[in-house]
């Protein structure tokens, strides 16, 4: 079933059909392409068919987008790593100019501890001028601890993402960096903090500079109106809205 609002549709499976119009298909990753790393039923075509018209947009931030992009090659889905934007490795490009060779203190995974120090920045739990929260595997209330009284201290405070939770397989919802920045900001109810993951407009456009295409002649793919349509709406795309539990249809 498909619903036209605007530029607005919605729909319960991924069509090739749906978007053969767009020069540009920016897509979302989890709900949408997989779900705990497995893929839907209806990935394998549709990014097939998108061919290179399909970039991956996702607030990711485990990994770099050659990890990803080897780990979707494993499981059948075929997408270039310079057609992958991530919001936990994009955001340090975007840091690296906002305060070069920043001292940072980085809660993430080593994949990103790495990218940071290829960016030149000094990672250090001691002073740091700039805290980068990502969906830290390995969070604990020591961290927490840590965390909080950098930013007490004075630490500027960024965040790969804002979202809460993604859907597991069964639909279940599996903690993401916003539930993280929520504990923390319990603990420090006044802490203030940028990001530039969705639905933040810095991933689409980035995109968009890529490729030369303009935004009426793309659309977003996603599965939360709250941040791919947002992101759709704020950079003047279609959205493409996969709801695929069929709910309020």
């Amino acid at each position: 079933m498909m619903l036209m609002r605007d530029r607005i549709r919605v729909t319960e499976r991924l069509e090739a059909s749906l978007v053969e119009a767009s020069s540009l298909v920016l897509c979302d990753l989890d709900g949408c392409l997989v779900s705990q790393n497995r893929p839907f039923d209806d990935a394998h075509g549709f990014v097939e068919a998108c061919g290179d018209r399909l970039w991956i947009i996702s607030n990711n931030s485990t990994q770099t987008a050659g990890e990803l992009s080897c780990h979707l090659a494993r499981i059948g889905l075929h997408v270039d790593a310079d057609r992958i934007l991530l919001a936990g490795e994009q955001s340090l490009h975007y840091l690296s100019k906002a305060h070069p060779a920043a001292r940072l203190a980085l809660f993430g995974s080593e994949s990103l501890r790495q990218v940071a120090v290829s960016l030149g920045f000094r990672l250090t739990t001691r002073a740091p001028s700039v805290v980068y929260l990502c969906r830290d595997l390995s969070f604990s209330i020591e961290r927490l601890n840590a965390m909080a009284l950098m930013v007490a201290n004075g630490a500027r405070l960024w965040v790969s993402n804002t979202d809460a939770s993604h859907p597991g397989a069964n639909g279940e919802p599996l903690a993401e960096t916003g539930a993280l920045l929520a504990a923390l900001q319990a603990m420090v109810p006044q802490t203030g903090f940028r990001s530039v993951g969705k639905p933040h407009p810095f991933l689409v456009e980035t995109a968009l500079d890529a490729t030369g295409i303009p935004a009426a002649q793309a659309v977003f793919v996603g599965d939360n109106p709250q941040t791919d349509g947002a992101v759709a709406e704020a950079t003047g795309m279609a959205f493409l809205h996969l709801n695929r539990n069929g709910a309020g249809q």
